[in-house]
């Protein structure tokens, strides 16, 4: 059984920094891209950075491209630096595995496995 779990998040205030992880277990093989999603209150679930399954390809949305930084640290963990937080990101973030992930796309396909999201709010 394929498990997703993220950890580190929380509240953190306008222009500060936090770190998110995620470890993947149960995965027969290390080929899947790997990345992260996130969903605010009334919005559509955005993808906003991932790594393509090599661990030397990462792509990010506009949103959080020069803020965010991904990291392949091994084939089932990943992490996700944020700096310079803006109250529009306070949203529920997920980790996910077997996405979509390329130069302009961050999205789920139908074998993408999901974490069960972890909370990011920035105060202002």
């Amino acid at each position: 059984q394929v498990q997703v779990a993220e950890s580190g998040g929380g509240l953190a205030q306008a222009g500060g920094s936090m770190r998110l992880l995620c470890k993947v277990s149960g995965l027969s093989s290390s080929v899947y891209n790997m990345g992260w999603f996130r969903q605010a209150p009334g919005k559509e679930r955005e993808g906003i950075a991932c790594s393509e399954w090599r661990g030397s390809m990462y792509h990010y949305a506009d949103s959080v491209k020069g803020r965010f930084t991904v990291s392949r640290d091994d084939a089932y963990s990943l992490s996700l630096q944020m700096n310079n937080l803006e109250p529009e990101d306070t949203a529920m973030y997920y980790c996910a595995t077997a996405i979509r992930c390329q130069s302009g796309m961050v999205g789920a396909s139908r074998q993408t496995y999901w974490g069960q999201g972890t909370q990011v709010t920035v105060s202002s």
